[in-house]
């Protein structure tokens, strides 16, 4: 079984890789006149980036440009949930990015590599 948006299998039985940055933290730095050193003020949390890439077939142009229009769909500013192949489950992601390149025919289907770049807002 391959990974699911929101319960949808969009990417078919192919196996996905997903890759999972650090988490990350903002802060703001101040310098005062007179004062040796900055102010530090922490922020907290501002998330990960989660990147996500496979390949999407399908049986023509047609369909696979369907398949791509309806992970696209998904990139409407709202957080989604990611269950990967092997149960793995991602919360709170906003898609920032979707890529679908390199369409090429394969035996009796077509296919396209596909990058989806997720921002997960907090755990």
């Amino acid at each position: 079984m391959g990974a699911s948006l929101d319960g949808v299998m969009l990417f078919g039985e192919e196996e996905s890789q997903i890759e999972v940055g650090s988490f990350a933290r903002e802060c703001i730095e101040r310098a005062a006149a007179g004062l040796d050193g900055v102010m530090s003020i922490d922020l907290g949390g501002r998330g990960r980036k989660i990147r996500q890439k496979g390949v999407l077939r399908a049986r023509s142009r047609a369909e696979l440009s369907s398949k791509a229009e309806a992970i696209s769909a998904f990139m409407d500013g709202e957080t989604h949930t990611l269950v990967n192949s092997r149960g793995e489950k991602f919360e709170n992601l906003r898609i920032d990015s979707v890529s679908v390149k390199n369409e090429r025919v394969s035996g009796s289907s077509v296919i396209a590599d596909y990058e989806i770049v997720y921002m997960q807002l907090m755990v």
